[in-house]
């Protein structure tokens, strides 16, 4: 338990971090679910139009500290080529 001012202020910042994290990593697997979704479907151009409302929100996320860059990278790179391989 937290004992002082100070960790107690901390204790208190960390559960709004993390409720604001919570948050803003369920929005971006949701614009990668729909991705999915598109990529399942075989709508090329619906698959294209979700990929490309997914990046920014793949980049907010590693500008706020929830992925690393190199995931977030990664995730993007691999549903680019999966949209791109639809016939």
């Amino acid at each position: 338990m937290a004992n002082t001012p100070q960790s107690k202020k901390r204790a208190r910042q960390t559960v709004s971090r993390t409720t604001v994290n919570k948050a803003r990593r369920s929005r971006i697997r949701t614009f990668l679910r729909k991705v999915e979704e598109a990529i399942a479907s075989g709508d090329k151009t619906a698959a294209s139009n979700a990929l490309q409302a997914a990046q920014p929100e793949l980049m907010r996320g590693v500008t706020k500290g929830i992925l690393h860059k190199n995931t977030a990278s990664r995730k993007m790179s691999r549903l680019a080529a999966r949209v791109k391989a639809i016939a």
